[in-house]
C-alpha cells in the first residue's frame, strides 16, 4: 500500500481534488502526505517587462504558503501526518515537472498525486503539460485527478 504519498499542489480546483484524494488514501493506509507547491520562476529569467519580478514572486510564494496551510489543515482533519514544502525552480532548464519528480525521489514516494487541467490539442502543445512530463518520467505510480467537468449536466 501507499505509505509515502506526494501531492503536487498549485491552488487550482483539480489540485484541491488531488489533495482530497491523497488525504483519503493516506487515511486508509495510515500513510504520510508530502504536500508540495512549486514556485515557477523560469519566466522571470528572461523577462524584461513592466512589473516588479520580486513583487510577483513574493505574491506567488504567499499563495503557495496559503495552499500548503490548507493541505496541512486537510491532513490534520483526517488525522494524517503531513510534510508541507514550498520549492522554487532554480534556472532556465529547471521546471515544475522536474521539481515534482525530484521531490518524489527525495520523499521515496510510493504514489504521486496531482491535478490535471485536461487541455488538448494546440493549447496543450503551446502551454505544455506538467502532468504529462511527470507521468513520462516518474519512477513511481502517478494518479492524475482531472478538474470537474463544468459542462457536465447535473442530474436532478
Amino acid at each position: 500500500m501507499y505509505q509515502n504519498i506526494l501531492v503536487a499542489l498549485d491552488g487550482s480546483s483539480s489540485s484541491k481534488r488531488a489533495l482530497k484524494e491523497a488525504v483519503g488514501l493516506a487515511a486508509l493506509t495510515k500513510g504520510l502526505v508530502h504536500a508540495l507547491y512549486v514556485v515557477d520562476k523560469t519566466p522571470l529569467f528572461s523577462y524584461a517587462g513592466y512589473y516588479d519580478p520580486i513583487t510577483f514572486i513574493d505574491a506567488v510564494r504567499k499563495d503557495g504558503r496559503s495552499v500548503l496551510q490548507d493541505a496541512e489543515r486537510a491532513c490534520a482533519g483526517a488525522d494524517v501526518e503531513c510534510h508541507a514544502e514550498l520549492d522554487e525552480t532554480n534556472n532556465l532548464s529547471d521546471d515544475v515537472a522536474s521539481a515534482v519528480l525530484r521531490h518524489a525521489d527525495q520523499a521515496h514516494a510510493d504514489l504521486l498525486v496531482m491535478g490535471t487541467h485536461g487541455r488538448r490539442g494546440v493549447r496543450r502543445l503551446v502551454i505544455g503539460s506538467v502532468a504529462e512530463q511527470v507521468v513520462r518520467f516518474s519512477r513511481c505510480p502517478v494518479l492524475l485527478i482531472r478538474e470537474e467537468d463544468k459542462h457536465k449536466a447535473v442530474a436532478g
